[in-house]
C-alpha cells in the first residue's frame, strides 16, 4: 500500500515538472526559432489525441466508441474539446509568448480560486474564511506579478496578462466541466479524444502541414519533448496518480509545475524573475493549499 501511495505522488510530482518543462521548451520554440503558437498547438493535439486513444482502445473492454453513441455526451465531448481541453492549451502557450513561461504558468493556477468562487456559488454557499484569503491572495499575488507593485505600469504586456488570466479561467472549464463524462467512461478516452477533436478544429486556423520557423535539431528535438513527454506521458502519469491517490492530493502536488517552469525559465532563459515576482508567485500556488483546506470533525469522547 505504501509503494502504490509512493508510485502515485512520484507520477504527480513527475507530471507536473514535465508540464512545466514543455512550457520553457515552448518559450524557447516562440521567442528563438519563431515557431506559430497555433500550428503547435494543432500538431500536439493532433499527436497526442490520437496517441491516447490507442492506448485507451488497447485496453480490455474499453470501446472508444462507445461515448458517441449518447447525443447528449457527444455535445458535452465537443463543447470540453473546444472550451476546455483547446482553450487551455491555447491561451497557456499563447500567453508564454507575449510573456515567459513562469509568468504564464503562474498567472494559470489562479484557476483554483475561480473553481472555488464558482462552486460556492452554484451551491448557494457562503465561502469559508479560508476562501476569502486564498482569494485575496490571488488578487494580491496577481497584482505585484504583472506590476511589481507600481500600480501605474505593467511588467507585461497587456495581452500577456490578458491571455495569463483567459488560461485561468479555461483550466476552470476544464477542470469542471468533464466531471460528468469521467464518471462515465475511461479517462483516456475523454482527454484523448477531446484533443483529437480540439486539434482537428484548430487545423482550420492553422494547419498542421503550413509549417514556419527556423528549423535545426533543437527545433525538432523541443518540439517532439512538448508533444510527447509534455502532452502524452504527463498526462498518463497524472491520471495514474489520480487513480492511486485521488484528485485532491494530485492537484496538490500539481504545483510542481510552475515551480519546475520558473526555476528552468530563470536558470536556462535567463528570464529575469526579481524578489517581488517570487512573493507574487508564492502568494498564487498557496491559494491551491489553502483551498484543499478542509476542518477535521470533531471525534466524541467515549466516557466510560
Amino acid at each position: 500500500m505504501k509503494n502504490a501511495t509512493l508510485k502515485g505522488f512520484l507520477f504527480a510530482i513527475i507530471a507536473a515538472s514535465l508540464w512545466g518543462i514543455s512550457g520553457t521548451f515552448g518559450q524557447f520554440l516562440f521567442q528563438q526559432r519563431n515557431i506559430n503558437v497555433e500550428w503547435l498547438i494543432t500538431v500536439r493535439m493532433l499527436v497526442s489525441g490520437f496517441l491516447l486513444l490507442m492506448y485507451a482502445a488497447s485496453q480490455k473492454q474499453n470501446n472508444i466508441f462507445k461515448i458517441w453513441y449518447n447525443k447528449k455526451d457527444t455535445a458535452q465531448l465537443v463543447l470540453f474539446s473546444i472550451t476546455g481541453m483547446l482553450m487551455v492549451q491555447y491561451t497557456y502557450f499563447a500567453a508564454i509568448k507575449h510573456s515567459n513561461a513562469a509568468t504564464a504558468t503562474v498567472l494559470q493556477y489562479a484557476g483554483p480560486v475561480l473553481i472555488a468562487v464558482y462552486l460556492a456559488f452554484k451551491n448557494k454557499k457562503i465561502p469559508r474564511i479560508i476562501d476569502f484569503i486564498a482569494i485575496s491572495f490571488a488578487v494580491l499575488g496577481t497584482f505585484l506579478l504583472v506590476t511589481h507593485g507600481k500600480v501605474d505600469s505593467l511588467n507585461i504586456s497587456t495581452m500577456a496578462l490578458f491571455l495569463g488570466l483567459a488560461s485561468a479561467v479555461a483550466l476552470a472549464i476544464y477542470t469542471l466541466q468533464p466531471i460528468p463524462l469521467l464518471q462515465k467512461y475511461n479517462s483516456a478516452t475523454v482527454i484523448g479524444w477531446g484533443m483529437l477533436i480540439g486539434g482537428l478544429a484548430f487545423s482550420f486556423v492553422k494547419a498542421p502541414w503550413t509549417i514556419e520557423g527556423i528549423w535545426d535539431d533543437k527545433t525538432y528535438m523541443y518540439t517532439a519533448f512538448i508533444v510527447v513527454f509534455g502532452t502524452l506521458i504527463p498526462f498518463y502519469l497524472y491520471l495514474t496518480a489520480v487513480q492511486i491517490i485521488g484528485g485532491q492530493k494530485s492537484s496538490l502536488l500539481a504545483s510542481a509545475e510552475p515551480l519546475s517552469a520558473t526555476i528552468i525559465a530563470i536558470l536556462w532563459l535567463k528570464v529575469p524573475f526579481t524578489p517581488i515576482d517570487w512573493l507574487g508567485s508564492v502568494l498564487i500556488i498557496s491559494t491551491i493549499f489553502l483551498l484543499s483546506y478542509e476542518k477535521k470533525p470533531k471525534t466524541k469522547k467515549v466516557i466510560v
